[in-house]
């Protein structure tokens, strides 16, 4: 293929890609006949991206057409952005890092949290390192270092998690969740 004939594929690939997105954007704004823009921008698309294994070639025509694809698509969806200016109810805040939620401060829930960074996730991290240990491919040395090195990372990651979110329940059914099915998934091949 002589290079104006690429350059040709190239404007078609981008006009079809153009006018898909646009298509597919518009049925997205609109309230009633969807239908019709949505299947014209999907058909739009599917169509630039299978002619140009024809026209470019096997292999590099789908990878053209994929990436200009999403280039044009990106630049199509960016062209609706709008800056809103800031809510005047927030509050700037001073410093780095964005404050922890405020919670009502309790006996259980201090309890619950020290506990969940603490042993919990500290018994789950160790079941997540085991369970590597256990199930990974390789040498047994390396396996068990891998695995060890697991461990203070999970367990940090644990730490800050459970300090930092609001929700105290869902951190700790994933963290009992993970210790339950590291240490299971552990016994399971230890067992057969």
């Amino acid at each position: 293929m002589s290079d104006a004939g690429f350059l040709t594929a190239i404007a078609a690939i981008i006009a079809g890609s153009f006018a898909g997105a646009w298509s597919l954007r518009r049925a997205w704004r609109l309230k009633q006949s969807k239908a019709r823009w949505r299947s014209v921008g999907l058909a739009l698309l599917v169509v630039t991206l299978l002619w140009p294994a024809w026209a470019i070639g096997e292999a590099r025509g789908p990878f053209v057409a994929v990436t200009l694809l999403s280039v044009v698509a990106l630049g199509v969806i960016a062209s609706g952005y709008t800056l809103r200016p800031a809510r005047a109810g927030r509050a700037v805040r001073e410093g780095l890092a964005p404050e922890p939620a405020e919670r009502a401060p309790s006996a259980w829930r201090t309890t619950l949290r020290w506990s969940l960074a603490g042993p919990i996730g500290m018994v789950a991290a160790m079941g997540l390192g085991i369970s590597y240990a256990v199930w990974a491919p390789g040498e047994i040395q390396t396996r068990l270092l891998i695995g060890g090195l697991i461990v203070p990372l999970a367990w940090g990651s644990a730490m800050a998690w459970t300090l930092a979110d609001s929700r105290i329940l869902r951190a700790m059914a994933v963290l009992v969740g993970t210790a339950i099915v590291g240490f299971g998934a552990a016994m399971l091949k230890g067992l057969t």
